[in-house]
């Protein structure tokens, strides 16, 4: 077992992670049933947030065939195109490929301007990898779409800043 492989099984980072993909999970299927309503997600060790305007019937209900769909096989439910992990992945892949481009450049202005285009096409070029390279992340790393005895034990409508919001707690 590699030493990711180790703290990725530690129980605190193993229950962010299921509780991640499940977070996702049920985002795909609120997303199924309104397709324009805006929605976001957060998790944590103790659960999930589910922010948008839907109600505690609705997220409940998606929530448990979200979890029913998962604990059948359906692990690619956790992997989720909006998902934060792929944000950060491409724009650090962006940004170390403009710092690749700009380094020895030289401290004068117009050393660096005449390497911007370069930058900017290597940033480009990294934005594209940095797609596919963090759906992959998220699979392997920041979810897991494997539950593993992953129960929810209460879900209660609140808001954050002022949206609103359902707090989705989970044991095991």
């Amino acid at each position: 077992m590699s030493i990711l492989d180790t703290v990725l099984n530690l129980e605190p980072v193993s229950r962010v992670r299921r509780n991640h993909g499940l977070e996702h999970a049920t985002l795909h299927v609120l997303s199924a049933r309104y397709p324009r309503k805006p929605l976001a997600g957060h998790s944590d060790a103790g659960g999930f947030w589910i922010l948008g305007d839907v109600s505690t019937d609705d997220v409940r209900s998606a929530v448990d065939q979200a979890l029913e769909r998962m604990q059948s096989g359906e692990e690619s439910l956790a992997v989720h195109p909006n998902c934060g992990t792929n944000f950060v992945t491409s724009g650090v892949l962006a940004g170390l490929a403009a710092w690749v481009a700009l380094a020895g450049s030289g401290k004068s202005w117009r050393s660096r301007l005449e390497r911007l285009p370069t930058a900017m096409a290597l940033a480009t070029l990294a934005l594209v990898f940095g797609q596919p390279l963090g759906f992959l992340v998220q699979a392997r790393v920041t979810t897991s779409g494997r539950p593993e005895g992953l129960r929810v034990t209460s879900i209660h409508a609140t808001r954050r800043s002022g949206v609103p919001a359902h707090r989705v707690l989970t044991e095991g």
